[in-house]
């Protein structure tokens, strides 16, 4: 199993940025389907970003055109860019991993897609 950590989250304004990043051991990330999520109190887990395979990224359409989803197989580290931050990106953000299968092009928003969890990093955007 592959173990992940994320770090990078803060405190930021409005309109302003962040870089998440989220560090693999264990097991090659390249193996492995990448997604981020996050959480606001009070609501759900949804998804946010995932990179499956090496090249193919999927956003939520509430992030399309503001974050960006990268990886570093050498590093094995998954990146999350963001850009334009608004106050409604606030919320807890979790790494995730899935052992490649060619079912998850169709699952990879699901939470219950992903096999392997970080605890999370905090994102707090003021507006």
């Amino acid at each position: 199993q592959v173990q992940v950590v994320e770090s990078g989250g803060g405190l930021v304004q409005a309109g302003g940025s962040l870089r998440l990043s989220c560090a693999a051991s264990g097991r090659i990330l390249s193996d492995y389907f990448m997604g981020w999520f996050r959480q606001a109190p009070g609501k759900e887990r949804e998804f946010v970003a995932a990179i499956l395979d090496w090249v193919n990224t999927r956003y939520a359409d509430s992030v399309k055109g503001r974050f960006t989803i990268s990886r570093d197989n050498p590093k094995n580290t998954v990146y999350l860019q963001m850009n334009k931050l608004k106050p409604e990106d606030t919320g807890v953000y979790y790494c995730a991993a899935a052992l490649a299968k060619g079912g998850l092009y169709s699952t990879y928003k699901e939470v219950g897609s992903y096999d392997n969890w970080g605890q999370g990093t905090q994102v707090t955007v003021s507006s």
